[in-house]
C-alpha cells in the first residue's frame, strides 16, 4: 500500500524527522553533515522554506520549518536527500539508500507547542549523553538560536524572537 501524503501547508511550522534504515548510521563523518547543512541552506532559500531549528544525530535529523508554498518541503527534502545519499555513497565507497523511507512530518498549529519541538529538537544531543550541554554539539541550530551565533541557514521563527520581548 503507497504511504498517504502527508499534510504540509504552507506558513505552518513542521517538525520532520528522517530516520537511517534500521536506525543505522546516515552520517559518517563532519564531511558528511556539513555536506548535507550546506545543502539544506541552498536548497531551502531557493524553494523559500525557512529553517527555524535543526539537529543531525548519528541516525536521524530532525528539523522545524514553514515554507511559502505546500510543496516547499517536500521539494527541499527530495533534492537535499537525493544530494546527501550520493555524496555519502561516493565518499564512502558504499550503495543504496540510507534513509528509511521519506521523512515523517507534522504540523505545529500551538505556539506552545512550537517552542517546545525546538527545545525537543535542539536538546537531542544532551538527552542521547553525546554532549552535556546543548551549546557543545556542532551540529544543531542551539547555537544560532540560544547563543546567536552567526548561522545563515537558520530564521528565528517570530514566536521564538517575541520571547525576548517579554
Amino acid at each position: 500500500m503507497p504511504r498517504r501524503a502527508g499534510i504540509i501547508a504552507a506558513g505552518y511550522p513542521m517538525h520532520l524527522i528522517l530516520r537511517g534504515i534500521d536506525r543505522a548510521a546516515v552520517f559518517f563523518e563532519d564531511d558528511d553533515r556539513q555536506f548535507f547543512l550546506d545543502h539544506l541552506a541552498a536548497v531551502a532559500a531557493e524553494e523559500s522554506v525557512a529553517v527555524h531549528a535543526y539537529v543531525l544525530m548519528t541516525n536521524h535529523l530532525h528539523l522545524l520549518m514553514t515554507a511559502a508554498r505546500d510543496d516547499g518541503v517536500s521539494a527541499v527534502m527530495k533534492r537535499v536527500g537525493q544530494r546527501s545519499v550520493q555524496h555519502v555513497n561516493r565518499t564512502s565507497r558504499r550503495t543504496g539508500g540510507l534513509f528509511e523511507g521519506r521523512f515523517r512530518s507534522s504540523p505545529i498549529e500551538a505556539d506552545t507547542y512550537l517552542l517546545a519541538c525546538q527545545r525537543y529538537i535542539e536538546l537531542n544531543p544532551v538527552r542521547a549523553s553525546m554532549v552535556s550541554v546543548p551549546g557543545d554539539y556542532r551540529w544543531s541550530s542551539h547555537r544560532a538560536n540560544a547563543l546567536g551565533r552567526q548561522d545563515s541557514m537558520v530564521t528565528p521563527h517570530p514566536l521564538y524572537q517575541g520571547l525576548a520581548r517579554l
